[in-house]
Formats: structure tokens, sequence, C-alpha cells
């Protein structure tokens, strides 16, 4: 009995992409504003917005060849 060899393809499709790439754009600016309002008025919030920020920073930075 032959079985049928399923193919996986894990490639993100094009939109995810192209939302991936403007995200690429916009986090570095959002990470730097969002520690100029925590110095100024912090509360908890901010600083787990920023923790988040940092994060996906790191992440993006990493991720990209």
């Amino acid at each position: 009995m032959r079985r049928n060899k399923r193919t996986y393809n894990f490639s993100t499709p094009s939109w995810f992409r192209s939302v991936q790439s403007i995200a690429y754009d916009f986090i570095i600016p959002l990470t730097i504003f969002q520690a100029i309002r925590t110095l100024i008025l912090p509360t908890f919030l901010d600083f787990v917005i920023l923790a988040i920020f940092i994060t996906l920073t790191i992440r993006t930075h990493w991720q990209q060849p």
C-alpha cells in the first residue's frame, strides 16, 4: 500500500510579510516615544507597554536577515 506524502508549505503569505515590513519601520520610533513618555509620566501601564515594545524591537532585530 502506497502512502501519499503530505507537503507542508510553511512560508508566510505575502500580505503578512508586507504588514511585517511596515511594523519593522515603525517599531523603533514607537519604542523611543514610549521610553520618553515613561520617563515623563511613569505608570505601570507605561512600563508594560515599554517592555512589550522593547521585546518586539529585539525580536525584529534578530529576525531580519
